[in-house]
């Protein structure tokens, strides 16, 4: 049975964690189908703490991988959704 992965990352600094977590995604790209981020932004407030949504294509040891990979990163949480279609 094929599974749909929903990945949600809780960063908790931004400007802090970006690089190393913006090269996992970038190395799992193509399995990436989806990517939505959230921040806090309200006049000149920025938030440095955010959220990543992500929708991931292809099979499940991919999806592991690229879950363990995130789960390393000091400073992100890593929950997920795991739906059978």
């Amino acid at each position: 049975m094929k599974e749909r992965w929903i990945l949600g990352i809780q960063i908790t600094d931004r400007n802090q964690e970006v690089s190393d977590l913006q090269a996992i995604l970038s190395k799992f790209g193509c399995s990436i189908k989806t990517r939505l981020g959230l921040h806090e932004v309200e006049g000149d407030y920025c938030s440095t703490s955010g959220l990543i949504i992500l929708e991931l294509t292809g099979n499940r040891e991919e999806f592991l991988k690229i879950e363990n990979e995130l789960l390393g990163l000091e400073g992100v949480e890593v929950k997920k959704m795991v739906f059978k279609v």
